[in-house]
């Protein structure tokens, strides 16, 4: 074997696994798909307690609910340690948690641009770097960062957002370099047009612009979303890629 070449890693029993933004639709479908898969989950939530204790209700697997602020780096380290004393340390990361401010630039609220570029893409960064270390120690490890189409194609009120996951989608790429030779993948999951409670505010004009634009012309399910897991646990050879489930809109 050649020096530098990466020795086969192998998934620990029951790996521990973190989705932010848990209590939402996609992030629900996100821990009840890990928990299928056999992960431990930890349930994040930032403001909606009850939403999430009633996604923990569902999993089969030992779990646990937390909360905290993913743009705060004091809370984000406080989650981890409540998440690694009572479950273990992270194996899987799913960095679904995510706010939306949208406006057209020459009118958007800088402290609101600010926010979600602090939760969007700081957010991620914390989130990783507290788990991280540990997944390199035992040289395998899985983070899978929940970016959007509006960070690879233009959509006009979204600075922010398009800004926030495009930086997400830059971090994946560079990290999965990073972490690559210690079993440790980094890959980004693009969902295309969901209703959950990040979209349900959208117009029927905007929701019937969306549909006509997408060669499958509909709105796809967060549990369609959510069978990518497997696919993101099992795969030791893909890193740095972004996988759209999407419908096609991002090709259009």
């Amino acid at each position: 074997m050649s020096a530098g070449t990466t020795i086969g890693t192998v998934r620990p029993d029951a790996p521990v696994a973190l989705v932010t933004g848990a209590s939402g639709g996609l992030g629900q479908a996100l821990a009840i798909e890990l928990d299928a898969l056999g992960c431990r989950v930890a349930v994040h939530y930032n403001s909606s307690a009850e939403q999430a204790r009633a996604v923990a209700d569902k999993l089969h697997n030992d779990s646990v609910v937390v909360t905290g602020n993913v743009a705060s780096w004091e809370e984000v380290g406080a989650l981890y340690e409540q998440v690694r004393e009572q479950l273990g340390p992270i194996d899987v990361l799913v960095n679904n948690g995510a706010i939306r401010r949208d406006s057209l630039m020459a009118m958007q609220n800088p402290q609101e641009w600010r926010e979600v570029i602090e939760t969007n893409l700081i957010g991620t960064f914390h989130t990783s770097r507290v788990a991280v270390p540990h997944m390199l120690r035992q040289r395998w490890g899985r983070i899978i960062n929940v970016v959007s189409p509006s960070g690879l194609i233009a959509t006009a009120g979204q600075t922010a957002y398009s800004a926030s996951k495009a930086g997400v989608i830059g971090m994946t790429r560079t990290l999965a370099a990073e972490c690559g030779r210690r079993g440790v993948t980094v890959n980004a999951l693009s969902p295309g047009f969901m209703i959950t409670g990040m979209t349900k505010d959208l117009s029927a004009s905007v929701t019937d612009a969306i549909r006509g634009k997408c060669p499958v012309p509909r709105f796809g399910t967060p549990e369609e979303v959510a069978h990518s897991m497997r696919l993101f646990l099992d795969a030791d050879y893909m890193t740095g890629q972004v996988l759209s489930i999407d419908g096609g809109v991002s090709i259009t």
